[in-house]
């Protein structure tokens, strides 16, 4: 089971780590929708995991808590990669320094008077706080992680079923 939850938490960070980098150092942009949209396709694996679980180590029966902790530990591993995978991209970019003026930009653009006062105070805050590396890459984990929370938890749901999606006998 451990070796599961390493391989296919490792694929699943890599693949929403891979699809952010892709987009922000090869089309220069991303949306919110793309990256929610990249992490559900790469913690897709979860349920992959948790099925093979069942069907191939425990002969067609998995537990609920045995499955949402499998799904769980999955998440904490596609959340350390997915953050070490935005280190990457923040060193090819120029640092965090050059992040934070890009996403400055765009937040005090438009702004005038008292509300790019306000604003530029928070991002001033927010670029220094986003240096420190035990700032950014918990916040960067907790990007991931809810929606592997998510993904494990409909998965157990599911999966707890031995109806739902039965193993095929061997031909």
């Amino acid at each position: 089971m451990l070796r599961n939850i390493l391989i296919f938490g490792a694929i699943g960070g890599l693949i929403a780590g891979g699809a952010i980098s892709v987009a922000v150092l090869l089309l220069k942009q991303h949306s919110m929708a793309f990256g929610y949209l990249s992490m559900l396709v790469g913690l897709s694996t979860i349920f992959v995991a948790i099925k093979r679980q069942r069907d191939v180590a425990q002969g067609g029966v998995i537990g609920f808590m045995t499955a949402l902790g499998m799904g769980v530990a999955m998440s904490v591993v596609a959340g350390i990669f997915y953050a070490l995978a935005w280190e990457v991209v923040l060193q090819m970019i120029g640092g965090p320094g050059a992040f934070i003026d890009g996403f400055a930009n765009a937040m005090l653009k438009g702004l005038s008077g008292d509300a790019l006062a306000k604003m530029t105070a928070e991002v001033e805050s927010m670029r220094a706080s986003y240096r420190n590396p035990l700032f950014r890459l918990p916040m960067t984990f907790m990007e991931i992680f809810p929606v592997g929370l998510f993904v494990a938890l409909v998965s157990a749901g599911l999966l707890c079923n031995r109806r739902f999606l039965p193993a095929r006998a061997a031909a």
